[in-house]
């Protein structure tokens, strides 16, 4: 079935965001991140959100993404999160970023090694009335842990 592209018509349904919508989003991500504000940032997903990450597992709900942030920033309090690209698609959005820090704080109950690491990124979202619903987070683990020095690998 062939559609004319000029009889076809796009709705939004409710709750749906624009485009526009999405890249504001995204700033003020974007804003939370670069002032390490933990409670702004989970503000912006659901009650009953999930979230997957290989460095903190698998959260749901909004008060546990709330202190995922918080560790994250409490083990790296130099973290940067740097965007590089936003790809949207009605509700989804893929995000290309680099992660970067320096284990400061201590990491996974660790004591800090003081060492930088960074890391490509891709995080996938979903939204659902204006809020992320679920979150996927893709990068090198292993590769941070090499890096920070808690992981020790041999070259090969």
């Amino acid at each position: 079935m062939t559609h004319d592209p000029a009889t076809v018509t796009t709705q939004r349904s409710e709750g749906q965001m624009t485009r526009e919508e999405i890249v504001a989003c995204f700033d003020r991500r974007q804003e939370a991140y670069d002032n390490l504000d933990a409670k702004a940032l989970a503000a912006g997903y659901a009650d009953d959100c999930l979230v997957e990450s290989p460095m903190a597992g698998t959260h749901r709900g909004r008060a546990a993404v709330e202190q995922v942030f918080r560790s994250l920033f409490d083990a790296f309090p130099d973290h940067k999160t740097r965007p590089e690209s936003l790809v949207i698609d009605g509700h989804r959005v893929a995000q290309t970023l680099s992660l970067e820090g320096t284990d400061i704080g201590g990491f996974m109950g660790l004591p800090a090694t003081g060492k930088p690491f960074r890391v490509p990124a891709v995080f996938l979202f979903e939204f659902r009335n204006r809020q992320i619903v679920k979150e996927r987070r893709i990068y090198d683990f292993t590769g941070l842990l090499v890096q920070i020095g808690t992981l020790k690998a041999k070259p090969a």
